[in-house]
């Protein structure tokens, strides 16, 4: 199936408000061992996502024939996705509470979509535009707006500077495999390459001696978790992502904690204090300016899927491996009678 850009917008805006509206339920699980729960709710979705592959090969495929499995160039690109992206950032997410405040951790995640105008034009071959790169820089400030201020340590800083990279890797990296894996492959690869790692990280955490089954309500969350906030988000990200490129779709992130703070005020039952509620009008500003920001006529020209009819890859980003030509019969016909 092929998506149409406004189709892939909304597809971004619904994956980044339900991880944003989900935040909240993560507070149910607090008491359970991060690390190993984290692990659960990958290897969860990691099976919901491997039966997807198995019983429709071709969804959300693009118009492209299924692959196979990853190639040994691929492998590297999602378990490094998984490391960063996935086990890294929680394991940043989990170093820097207690150092910081989650509204200063917030505002460093809340970064990513500068990161993202500026580093995925550049893995491409080309140059951030400044429309672009002024859009995510509103973004930000919005964020910034939204989260407040709080306090923070050496240790809590460097932590969230962590989660930062996290976030930026996850996409980043995801943009580089997509076009010949699709997402519903690219999500599957990465929550499962994701369930090891988590796991070898929770033993120096102390957390196989703190290791208890899991009550009734950490259950449930979890399977929410795993279904809405894994298997939905993610294929509604990637397949946006993929449509749109990392430097459009990055600055969709912004509406993450915005996505949090509209759902906190809900459950409240009380509306946002007045600085937020600004953080809230100039991100949307600077959303609204990015989705604006056109593509450079040399971008126009050429098709955004890089994965041609041929189903030879071309270079099209730093990932990706040496253009590899074919030539017709016809052609090399046309070759030994000119050299006749």
């Amino acid at each position: 199936m092929q998506v149409s850009n406004p189709v892939a917008v909304l597809l971004c805006v619904g994956g980044m408000v339900l991880v944003g509206s989900s935040v909240s339920l993560s507070q149910l699980v607090l008491d359970y061992p991060h690390l190993t729960g984290q692990a659960a709710r990958y290897g969860l979705a990691a099976a919901v996502l491997f039966a997807l592959v198995h019983r429709f090969p071709g969804l959300l495929a693009g118009g492209t024939p299924p692959p196979g499995r990853p190639n040994r160039r691929e492998l590297v690109v999602l378990t490094t996705l998984a490391l960063t992206g996935m086990a890294g950032f929680n394991a940043c997410i989990l170093v820097a509470l207690p150092h910081a405040d989650p509204a200063v951790v917030g505002t460093f995640i809340g970064a990513a979509p500068l990161g993202l105008a500026l580093l995925g034009p550049l893995t491409a071959g080309r140059r951030p535009t400044l429309r672009l790169v002024g859009a995510a820089g509103i973004v930000v400030a919005g964020t910034a707006l939204v989260q407040g201020s709080g306090r923070a340590d050496a240790v809590g800083i460097l932590a969230s500077l962590g989660a930062f990279g996290g976030e930026i890797a996850f996409s980043l990296l995801a943009a580089a495999v997509l076009p010949r894996l699709g997402p519903v492959r690219v999500a599957a690869y990465s929550c499962a390459l994701a369930v090891p790692l988590l796991l070898a990280a929770a033993i120096p955490a102390g957390e196989l001696a703190r290791w208890r089954a899991p009550t009734a309500t950490e259950t449930a969350t979890f399977g929410y978790l795993a279904a809405m906030m894994t298997v939905v988000a993610f294929l509604a990200w990637f397949t946006g992502l993929r449509q749109l490129g990392v430097d459009r779709a990055g600055v969709l992130v912004g509406l993450m904690p915005v996505a949090t703070l509209l759902t906190a005020a809900v459950q409240a039952g009380r509306p946002p204090d007045p600085g937020q509620t600004v953080g809230v009008l100039v991100a949307g500003v600077g959303i609204a300016v990015g989705l604006g920001a056109g593509r450079s006529r040399r971008d126009r020209a050429a098709p955004r899927d890089p994965e041609p009819a041929g189903g030879r890859d071309r270079p099209v980003n730093l990932f990706q491996p040496p253009l590899t030509v074919r030539r017709s019969a016809r052609s090399d016909a046309v070759c030994k009678r000119r050299a006749v």
